[in-house]
């Protein structure tokens, strides 16, 4: 028997970006915008949903849970809430993919409920640290079983009257607060997180749409339990982690002028932006507004020369997800770029320290892993073969390296890039990257 096929890239080299592109909704607001609008009250709205693989399996659980949910179409999705207290028991496990925002939020969540539920995930997922937010969600009182090395599957048990507690985080993570904030709607008392550095803070944004009263000052967020959510209309913004590639491959390939419409630029999102515009990036944010609560912008980016820099600690949570497409950026640099204070990157999709230094050594780039980090020296990219391991952002960070290689790149694992950026190669293509898809054995 054959083995299966695997979708893949073939990207050769050279190249231009140019023109006017948006590219899809962001994953982390669309996966909160189905969870927060089946626990509303009344009929929410959204438009701009990412209809990729990762959120619509956040779409599918509270479908399994008894939400109606119409579309998603063209973006659009219309969410019939139950209420904090109306979600049904699911007849099934819920399988939650590649996502690792669905799981780890999820838990949260359902650590309230009147019911038992099982969440799984594929192959990746499955091994994926899931402590560090069961952990805490034991302190409340939740009652979740992992298997023994503290990964999915999770079981959930009822039972439990979760209880608010004062939390730490020993780690800076969006996903654990988030859980914990969700847990904390129906635990009793307060809920309060503070934070080593700053983290993505959609949640918090959200959960004050939804008419939630949230507490926020200087790294410590806290909410009383027993409230309610109460329906809105949500526009998701382009994602910036989407926009990272098309940023850095602009930046790199010589005669690019590229802008990337209706990015959001939320404060605790923008580190690539500080990071590339450091590295000497020509980055302009045109026509600043906010859609549905959260800063946004047009990003009209040049190519221009790049050196390398020694990236700020305190900006690594702030680009934890685009530091894919920054190695690309800074293989193509002049000098040395130095990461460190990153080890939570060796625990995302895939170890992407280790990954992305293998793939830049395989092109003829001086990369070397560190614990926490990378060092990454620029200079001439040969062409070669890639293995992605799967991972949706390494697939897309070395297409881009193709704009500075010189021969074909060759990636491998490609089809989980559908998870949060369906269309991905053929939106690249039109704005001027020579890639096509092919399959492999």
């Amino acid at each position: 028997m054959n083995p299966p096929s695997q979708l893949g890239f073939l990207v050769r080299p050279g190249g231009r970006l140019q023109g006017l592109l948006r590219t899809p909704g962001d994953k982390s607001i669309s996966h909160r915008a189905i969870m927060l609008g089946s626990l509303a009250t009344g009929i929410t709205r959204v438009s701009g949903f990412l209809e990729g693989a990762d959120a619509l399996a956040t779409l599918d659980a509270f479908r399994a849970m008894g939400v109606e949910i119409e579309g998603p179409q063209a973006g659009r999705v219309t969410i019939h809430g139950v209420g904090l207290h109306g979600l049904l028991p699911p007849v099934h496990a819920l399988n939650l993919g590649n996502s690792g925002t669905s799981i780890r939020l999820l838990s949260g969540l359902l650590a309230g409920q009147t019911f038992d539920s099982t969440l799984m995930g594929d192959r990746s997922l499955s091994t994926r640290p899931m402590r560090r937010v069961t952990d805490p969600l034991r302190q409340m009182g939740a009652r979740i079983d992992t298997n023994a090395q503290g990964t999915a599957p999770l079981h959930i048990h009822t039972g439990a009257q979760l209880r608010g507690i004062d939390y730490a985080l020993p780690v800076a993570s969006a996903q654990v607060k988030s859980a914990l904030l969700l847990a904390g709607l129906y635990a009793m008392g307060e809920t309060c997180i503070t934070e080593p550095a700053a983290t993505r803070d959609h949640t918090e944004r959200m959960l004050e749409g939804f008419g939630y009263a949230v507490q926020r000052d200087a790294g410590r967020v806290c909410l009383r339990g027993g409230g309610d959510l109460k329906a809105c209309e949500i526009e998701v913004p382009a994602d910036i982690s989407s926009a990272a590639f098309f940023l850095v491959g602009a930046s790199i390939a010589p005669g690019s002028d590229l802008t990337l419409e209706h990015v959001g630029i939320n404060p605790t999102r923008d580190g690539v932006l500080h990071i590339l515009r450091a590295m000497g990036a020509d980055i302009e944010l045109l026509n600043r507004r906010f859609a549905g609560g959260e800063p946004v912008a047009d990003l009209r980016v040049r190519s221009a020369p790049l050196k390398g820099i020694r990236i700020p600690e305190a900006l690594v949570p702030l680009a934890i997800d685009e530091f894919p497409a920054i190695f690309v950026a800074a293989a193509c640099a002049e000098g040395e770029t130095v990461l460190t204070g990153a080890q939570e990157l060796r625990v995302k999709e895939s170890d992407r320290i280790q990954v992305m230094a293998d793939g830049l050594q395989a092109l003829g780039a001086d990369a070397r892993p560190t614990p926490d980090g990378l060092r990454i020296r620029g200079g001439p990219l040969g062409g070669g073969r890639v293995d992605s391991h799967g991972d949706h952002r390494i697939a897309m960070a070395f297409a881009m390296a193709a704009l500075r290689a010189a021969a074909d790149i060759r990636i491998d694992d490609c089809r989980n890039v559908d998870t949060s950026f369906p269309g991905f190669a053929d939106l690249a293509a039109r704005a001027g990257l020579n890639i096509s898809t092919r399959d492999t054995a």
